[in-house]
């Protein structure tokens, strides 16, 4: 059985902070990512992290965001910063596995950014 458990999302102002943690607990994995889906819209990439720990971010959260990974804790973590309303959707973790070429992912955590 694989679990990957995303946590962390909520309600926060603009312009304040949240945390991601995603946990993974289904055999090896390498890369590792995060992505988001605006309402009527297709899933798109915010950030990802090599196994080797190199990332990757969309254009729209560089500066803002940052990706990174505890291998002994098998987490993957999003810091979120100067959150935009425009930041506001649902957030999914994703990680790469050897047997799946999709990849796995977790149920996804709402982000709201609003006064």
């Amino acid at each position: 059985q694989v679990h990957l458990v995303e946590s962390g999302g909520g309600l926060v102002l603009p312009g304040g902070s949240l945390r991601l943690s995603c946990a993974f607990s289904g055999g090896t994995f390498n890369g590792m990512g995060w992505y988001r889906q605006f309402p009527g819209k297709k899933r798109e990439l915010v950030a990802r992290i090599s196994s080797g720990g190199v990332a990757n971010y969309a254009d729209s959260v560089k500066g803002r965001f940052t990706i990174s990974r505890d291998n002994a804790k098998r987490t993957v973590y999003l810091q979120m910063n100067s959150l935009k309303p425009d930041d506001t959707a649902i957030y999914y973790c994703n990680a790469d596995v050897p047997y799946n070429a999709l990849g796995v992912w977790g149920q996804g955590t709402q982000v709201t950014v609003s006064s």
